[in-house]
Formats: C-alpha cells, sequence, structure tokens
C-alpha cells in the first residue's frame, strides 16, 4: 500500500496532472490539496480529500511527507522557503523563480539547508532523454560538433489561450521564449553540455501581440558545440517536443506521430535524431567520409509518461534512495539561459552567461 503523503499547491493545469499522477502511483497518496478557488475546493469534495487555502494552513494541520509546488511562478520562491523552513521535500514547478535575483537567493538557502528540492522539468525524468543522454555519454557519437533544435507548434486564439485571465500571455514574458524555451534549455544542457553564449532574434508579426511569437536562436556550449533553435506558438506542424515525444498522447490522449524529430543531436562519429532515436553513424576510422553511407539503427525504449516517472523519482529522493535529477541550482541555471536569449534579442548582440 502507498505509504507517502504528498499535497499538492495550485490546482490548476499542471497541478491537476500532478494530482492525477499521485492518484495513480502504487507509492503515494494524495493527502492535501492547497488552493483557494472554489474549483479547487470542488475537486477536493470529489476526491475526498482535505482542502487549504494557504501551505501556512497545510502545515499547521498536518505536514505531509513531500508536496508539488505547483502555484503561480511569483510565488514558487516564497513558498520554496516556507518547504525549507518546514523541512518538508517539494518538487518546484519551472520556472524555479520568477527573477534570476530571487532563484540565486533560494539556490543559497536551499543549500545551506540541504533541502530536499527538485524542480520540475519533467521532460528529463522521461525514458527518451535518459536514453538520449546514455547514448551521447557513451561516445558513440565521438565528439559532439552541433545541435539543431525547433519547438514548432500552434496555440490558438480560438481556444482561449489569450483571453480573460491569460491576456498577460500577450505581453512581454508571457511569450514561447520564457513559457516553453525553458523547457528546451533544460533539455539541451543534458544533451549537450552547458550553454556559454547565445544570439537571438524574434518577431511578432504574425500575432502582432507585444510579445514575441518567433525567434530564431543560436547557442554556443561549452564542449566547443555550436546550435540553433527554431521557436514559434504560430506554426503549424508537428515539430515539437509535446508532439513527436508522444507527450500530448500522455495529457490530452491525441494521436502523434512517432516519424518526425525535434532535435538532431551530431558528433564526429554519428548523429542521433530525438525523439525517434534514430541512430547514423559511421563504425570504422576508414569509412569516415562524406562519400561513404553511415551504418543507421533505431534504438529501442519503454516509452512512459515522465510526469508519473517524476513522481516516482519524488519518492525516492523522500525515502532517501536517490539525489535529485533536476536540483534547485539546474533550474537556476536554465533560467539564466532564458534571460541571456530575452536580452540577446533587445540588444542584438552576443550574450554571455554566468554559472
Amino acid at each position: 500500500m502507498p505509504h507517502l503523503n504528498l499535497a499538492v499547491a495550485g490546482a490548476g493545469l499542471i497541478g491537476r496532472r500532478h494530482i492525477a499522477m499521485i492518484m495513480d502511483s502504487d507509492r503515494c497518496n494524495l493527502s492535501a490539496i492547497v488552493d483557494p478557488s472554489e474549483a479547487a475546493a470542488q475537486q477536493a469534495r470529489e476526491l475526498g480529500v482535505p482542502l487549504y487555502p494557504t501551505i501556512e494552513a497545510l502545515f499547521a494541520a498536518a505536514k505531509p511527507d513531500g508536496i508539488v509546488l505547483a502555484t503561480p511562478n511569483q510565488l514558487h520562491v516564497v513558498h520554496a522557503k516556507q518547504c525549507i523552513e518546514a523541512g518538508v521535500p517539494a518538487i518546484i514547478e519551472k520556472p524555479v523563480a520568477d527573477t534570476l535575483e530571487s532563484g540565486i537567493e533560494l539556490v543559497e538557502i536551499a543549500e545551506r539547508a540541504n533541502a530536499k528540492l527538485l524542480v520540475g522539468h519533467h521532460r528529463r525524468y522521461g525514458s527518451v532523454i535518459a536514453k538520449a543522454v546514455e547514448t551521447i555519454g557513451s561516445g558513440a557519437l565521438g565528439k559532439i560538433v552541433a545541435v539543431v533544435g525547433t519547438a514548432l507548434f500552434y496555440k490558438a486564439e480560438s481556444e482561449g489561450y489569450f483571453d480573460g485571465a491569460f491576456s498577460w500571455r500577450r505581453e512581454p514574458g508571457g511569450g514561447p521564449i520564457m513559457l516553453n524555451m525553458i523547457h528546451e534549455v533544460s533539455n539541451l544542457r543534458a544533451l549537450v553540455g552547458e550553454i556559454v553564449e547565445v544570439q537571438a532574434m524574434a518577431s511578432s508579426a504574425t500575432r502582432g501581440f507585444p510579445v514575441e511569437d518567433t525567434a530564431a536562436i543560436t547557442l554556443r556550449f561549452e564542449n566547443g558545440a555550436l546550435g540553433t533553435f527554431l521557436l514559434s506558438d504560430t506554426a503549424a506542424t508537428d515539430r515539437s517536443w509535446e508532439h513527436t515525444s508522444g507527450e500530448d498522447k500522455f495529457r490530452f490522449a491525441k494521436a502523434h506521430t512517432d516519424d518526425d524529430d525535434c532535435y538532431l543531436v551530431s558528433g564526429t562519429w554519428g548523429t542521433l535524431a530525438i525523439p525517434t532515436m534514430r541512430l547514423q553513424r559511421y563504425i570504422r576510422e576508414e569509412d569516415r567520409s562524406w562519400h561513404k553511407a553511415l551504418e543507421k539503427t533505431r534504438l529501442s525504449l519503454d516509452v512512459a509518461d515522465p510526469l508519473a516517472q517524476q513522481i516516482d523519482h519524488f519518492c525516492d529522493v523522500i525515502e532517501g534512495k536517490a539525489e535529485p535529477l533536476v536540483t534547485v541550482r539546474d533550474g537556476l541555471q536554465n533560467l539564466r539561459v532564458v534571460d541571456a536569449i530575452l536580452k540577446a534579442i533587445t540588444t542584438g548582440g552576443v550574450v554571455s552567461i554566468a554559472r
């Protein structure tokens, strides 16, 4: 029987997904929901769990074994500090903080306290990224030279994505760079290494909102590799992680393609296409030439919902069986890269990234 009691703070879209993962797990129970809204109250009644208006109220009543912080971005650091003070392990949804300054402060506090915190860059917990990281790390591709990535999808205005309470998505900070690119940065850092410089340009020509709808980004990695990334939330294509990896299938039960890729990582001996895991490489030194064919294979893996795997990993962290895969410091570095991309767009220059 499950023996860990986990609470979820914030019962919005991602919060409801975390609730579903906890309910489906055989290692933990949903012990409470923290959210002042009437919609959350209704959900708590349906699930038969206590509802608390604040984290303070929850901790005063009964501290859980762990908590998922799926609250608005500007509350992530405030709530994480409360968890550290109470000694409650937490998953902090991305971004780890709404500003670099508050993120740096959280890292310092968390590391001093040796707090059990992980950041919800959930793709890192999935089998696709894990297999890709393992393959690249094995040296199968040789020295990594270049990476090409895309996050191209269409956010329909007709679905209300930009209207009403979500009108902030029309403004600076609400575009795909801040909302979506931070996931891609997390993946790219895991696959290729630290990003040390960026250049970028953006456009809002399609929707005409004050925030970007499309961006082209150039990346320099610490190991010397270069990368390009094309991002747009107004492009009608399947070339995004959500579609190519099957993440939409887990979220929305929609069909997805298994023939398209959104990343291509190339080295001196071979190339890995992700997430189809199509590997092409030279086997012998004498065959390494653009005039000769590469051996082509497709790596096998068991695809599972990364959010479910993240909850399982969180249980391991709580029980002392594992260290957080995505630490608060990792989350901060992802935020630094995104901040640098935004600065590069503004200045039109090359922006270096601190560590």
